[in-house]
């Protein structure tokens, strides 16, 4: 249950980064005139390329996660028995939750572990790894699934575009007034000069992993719910089952994936750059809660 962001998150600050070298190198966005920043066009420009950005890394999601993990897609009659029953059950998790059937798939790897990526709700993805198939029981899995379902029925990942765009925005307009601030340096004869190009994709790396921050905070609060949705799905004990499976093979985190981290269920990331709670809170949380 774990690498479901860290993708969006690095492909998206990718983007921006080679979006503001396009824009450099073809002269668009022009911000500093005479008078020196026009703020009003310098905003509007980092809303609008901040935004592309991230809906650019919304759209490929799907394909970069298939691209990363080698995802085996499967359809219900492989004759593979585990394979089947895996499409299956999304299946029925999809329906009771209204969805439209997501594709599924299975990827190659040791760790315990499996994400849902996409989109939208009608162009979603659920893979699991071969090592969860291994290593837990069906109830286990099924609350695994639900999770993931869940995730897609919240709709997070066009949320976390939002988020992800907003920050992308500001990211963009802070580095260019501080690259300003810094040229100019209050110098009324430098005041028309535009600042350094490497001076502001440097200070956008900077804020970047500052805006990180506040993404992977929100993506731990999109766990709690997907606990709870999953809990909703399968059943309490089948989502509880399953966490504390997950707390038992922790280790078995591929490390070769870590671009995908806030895509899983569980990672391995800590402290403030985390995308999930410790399983430990998110056991607790769901003991607690109240299950309709």
């Amino acid at each position: 249950m774990a690498k479901r962001v860290v993708l969006f998150l690095i492909t998206n600050i990718a983007i921006v980064l080679t979006l503001s070298i396009i824009l450099n190198v073809l002269g668009v966005g022009r911000y500093i005139g005479p008078n020196g920043l026009d703020l009003g066009s310098l905003a509007a420009f980092c809303f609008l390329w901040g935004m592309g950005g991230s809906f650019i890394s919304l759209q490929i999601s799907r394909w970069s996660a298939k691209r990363m993990t080698g995802v085996r897609l499967v359809n219900g009659r492989t004759g593979d028995a585990t394979a089947d029953w895996l499409y299956s059950s999304v299946e029925q998790l999809t329906r009771k939750s209204n969805l439209p059937m997501p594709e599924v798939g299975i990827y190659d790897s040791p760790e315990v572990n499996a994400f849902a990526t996409g989109p939208s709700k009608s162009r979603s993805l659920v893979a699991v790894s071969s090592g969860l198939l291994r290593s837990m029981r069906r109830d286990e899995v099924e609350g695994v699934l639900a999770h993931e379902v869940a995730h897609i029925a919240n709709g997070d990942m066009v949320t976390m575009t939002l988020l992800q765009g907003v920050v992308n925005a500001f990211v963009m307009f802070l580095a260019r007034i501080i690259a300003y601030a810094l040229t100019s340096r209050g110098s009324r004869d430098d005041q028309g000069a535009a600042p350094s190009f490497l001076l502001v994709m440097m200070l956008e790396l900077v804020l970047g992993a500052l805006g990180m921050i506040v993404v992977a905070w929100f993506s731990r609060q999109r766990e709690f719910r997907a606990d709870h949705g999953g809990a909703s799905l399968a059943g309490k004990s089948s989502m509880l089952n399953a966490l504390r499976r997950l707390g038992a093979g922790r280790e078995l985190i591929d490390p070769r994936h870590e671009a995908l981290a806030t895509m899983k269920i569980s990672g391995k990331w800590t402290g403030l750059f985390s995308t999930h709670p410790p399983l430990e809170q998110r056991i607790a949380v769901l003991e607690r809660a109240q299950i309709v």
